[in-house]
């Protein structure tokens, strides 16, 4: 199992400010969208402004 660390990512959700907490290996864009994608599901919400950071 690889090594993970708890970040949070920021992110608008059609449009309305958001931010989730996921456990990502590396903390790319890429990554939080994936995670978004999952948690969202593909129900045709667009996803957008995100960053990722360390949670404290």
């Amino acid at each position: 199992m690889a090594q993970t660390t708890k970040y949070v990512i920021k992110y608008k959700l059609n449009g309305e400010r958001r931010f989730e907490f996921a456990q990502l290996e590396k903390g790319t864009p890429d990554e939080a969208e994936a995670a978004l994608k999952a948690l969202h599901g593909q129900s045709g919400d667009v996803i957008s402004d995100i960053s990722v950071s360390k949670a404290l």
